[in-house]
């Protein structure tokens, strides 16, 4: 067959023609694959968001019935959070100082205004609302805070050095803070509870029923003392069962000596709304020693120094109130108290048995030396700047 190469080329565009004209079906459709692959990735996640949800459920069952099965533990825990630092709130506040150094003789941290004032005047916004008590941490790990109470109960803030404040524990209706900040106590609905605080996290949780409105006072050593609602006192170890049965009756506890016997304010004897300085037996705290020469008041505010030798404490000498410094080594001989300052208003925050620091009722910062009470000098007061109407400073303890 004669073929020309015009009828070759014919040929060839055709085929082509051909070719173009009908669309060949697709090895793989790109948006049926896109669609497949979502609707997997899909069940994978409801799969494994199920399986997640089976397992909290397990674990909160049987932590539910573990507490449940033990006598005396509530069921109802407080809210414990870890570090909330992953928030958007948490990422906005400001930060910290950096690790402190050790104060000078007289020298106090304060809380001010929602704000960590250090001794050299520097001012570090928290913006956590008001504080009730302050605690430095050990090893100048930063600080502890308890806020005050609201509604919806106590905040309590870790402050690292040098980091943003994090929630520890919230929702409490009394929080306590051991003098070295390394145990916490918590009273939450009928729950009482304690805790380690190791690396700005609570440990080691242990808690019994709050029984006759039990709420916790003071760390005593590796017990708590707590207070019931008809006033008696008793001790507790944490983790070692429920809260003893009796109680005595204690007015107020002011502190701990070195050796563990703690100082309180007992009933006197024969005399209608009289009381008595004690030191008390941390078995069982009944009076070991007793002496009734101060006139001591019913405010409950006061401190014994880290040494146990002094007690500064409010109550009224020579007809007119306010803070009385109380040699604790002579109370068995009568132990005559001295006039030492204005009323302290809150906490009270000693370096050892040198110096003492407190906030007066007028918002001023008191520095009360021993020794300079003893030669008849009054205690030195400063007035604090930026202090507004209705706000009280708080002195943080563990740093005069």
């Amino acid at each position: 067959m004669a073929v020309t190469q015009d009828d070759l080329e014919r040929a060839l565009r055709e085929t082509f023609s051909r070719r173009v004209a009908v669309i060949p079906p697709l090895a793989a459709d790109p948006a049926g694959l896109a669609i497949g692959r979502a609707r997997r990735a899909r069940r994978r996640r409801t799969l494994a968001g199920l399986s997640l949800a089976a397992v909290a459920t397990a674990a909160v069952t049987a932590g539910m019935a573990q507490l449940g099965g033990q006598p005396g533990r509530p069921t109802t825990p407080t809210v414990v959070l870890g570090d909330p630092r992953g928030s958007a709130t948490a990422t906005s506040w400001p930060v910290a100082p950096a690790p402190p150094a050790p104060a000078a003789e007289g020298q106090v941290e304060l809380i001010l205004g929602g704000a960590l004032v250090t001794p050299e005047g520097q001012r570090y916004d928290l913006g956590i609302g008001p504080v009730e008590r302050a605690q430095r941490l050990p090893d100048h790990g930063g600080w502890l805070l308890v806020g005050a109470p609201t509604p919806a109960g106590r905040t309590l803030w870790v402050v690292p050095s040098g980091d943003a404040p994090q929630v520890l524990l919230a929702g409490a209706e009394a929080v306590v803070l051991s003098p070295d900040g390394r145990q916490v106590a918590w009273r939450d609905g009928d729950g009482l509870f304690a805790a380690g605080v190791v690396a700005n996290r609570l440990v080691a949780t242990a808690g019994t029923a709050a029984t006759h409105g039990a709420t916790p006072v003071r760390f005593v050593g590796d017990r708590l003392l707590v207070r019931s609602r008809a006033g008696g006192h008793l001790l507790w170890r944490p983790g070692a069962g429920p809260l003893p049965d009796g109680g005595r009756r204690l007015l107020d506890v002011y502190g701990v000596l070195p050796d563990g016997r703690p100082v309180g304010r007992i009933p006197a004897g024969g005399e209608p709304g009289g009381s008595c300085l004690a030191v008390l037996d941390p078995a069982d705290l009944a009076p070991a020693t007793t002496g009734c020469g101060a006139a001591l008041a019913g405010d409950g505010r006061g401190a014994v120094s880290g040494d146990g030798r002094w007690l500064l404490v409010n109550g009224r000498t020579g007809g007119t109130d306010g803070a009385l410094l109380v040699d604790l080594a002579a109370l068995a001989s009568g132990g005559a108290a001295r006039a030492a300052g204005p009323t302290i208003s809150g906490d009270v925050a000693w370096s050892g048995g040198a110096a003492a620091a407190y906030v007066d009722r007028g918002g001023a910062l008191v520095r009360v030396r021993p020794d300079r009470v003893l030669a008849g000098e009054r205690a030195s007061t400063t007035m604090l700047s930026g202090v507004t109407s209705g706000e009280r400073p708080i002195v943080v303890a563990g740093t005069s």
